[in-house]
């Protein structure tokens, strides 16, 4: 099996002013000075404190992206951020198709895909969220609708260097549900298996998949010891600088 480095990314959603996303970026950053757990480790605030955490973590371990992008590099669209402006501000990565995203705001596959291949273009990684909900898992529509959904998200010339997926089961994030180890393993595998035929086994051995749904410190080294999940796509425990670090010593 191909050694994959584990990413421990923080999505801290709508939360945080700037002396709150400050304090949380520079323990985390401080952390990674003085130890190296086995994973790389990102955050990704709201726009609002990109520019400020980024600079304050500038020449760190920690790395820093954005929540969201537009897929056009600029124009009218009002309220909206180009990828290129998030990598002028230091962004590595970005996040698309996350399953808040896809549900208030109706980003369809499309969508997604058209915006992680900005993101490629303006030299991000692109992290793009796939998952089914409670209806389509107790319908037993999971696999099929992870299929569906790489399929149609997945951008054009994707590869382990420049995308992650991450995989949500949209049932389980902040409601406090987890999917079990065994259900987790089962869904990143198949993932797995529809990358091989999207972009050969070779760099699907390479490609990280995340596990997103409610991963905290008391669960997280059970689901990082499972073959096929390369690491966390946490939203509540990253924006405590304790449970995140957890997370990160849990690899």
């Amino acid at each position: 099996m191909t050694a994959r480095r584990k990413l421990i990314a923080g999505n801290w959603k709508m939360n945080g002013l700037k002396a709150d996303g400050l304090a949380l970026a520079k323990g985390i950053a401080d952390k990674l000075a003085s130890a190296s757990p086995n994973c790389d480790m990102l955050v990704c605030p709201p726009f609002t404190l990109i520019a400020p955490v980024a600079d304050a973590v500038s020449g760190s371990k920690l790395a820093v992206g954005g929540q969201d992008c537009h897929a056009k590099t600029s124009g009218a669209h009002t309220g909206d951020t180009s990828p290129a402006m998030l990598a002028d501000l230091g962004c590595k990565y970005a996040i698309v198709g996350h399953s808040e995203r896809r549900t208030d705001h109706a980003e369809t596959d499309a969508v997604v895909k058209a915006k992680a291949q900005a993101a490629i273009a303006a030299g991000l990684v692109a992290i793009v969220c796939i998952g089914e909900t409670l209806a389509q898992r107790d319908a037993g529509q999971t696999i099929e609708v992870n299929r569906s959904q790489l399929n149609g998200s997945l951008p054009e010339g994707a590869n382990a260097a420049n995308t992650v997926i991450a995989y949500e089961p949209v049932w389980a994030i902040g409601t406090g549900r987890v999917a079990t180890p065994a259900q987790a393993q089962e869904v990143h595998a198949a993932i797995r298996a529809e990358l091989v035929k999207l972009v050969g086994a070779a760099e699907a051995g390479k490609m990280r998949i995340l596990y997103g749904g409610s991963m905290k410190p008391d669960n997280a080294k059970e689901l990082l010891a499972l073959p096929d999940v390369d690491g966390g796509l946490i939203g509540g425990a990253a924006l405590k600088v304790a449970d995140f670090w957890a997370i990160a010593e849990s690899c």
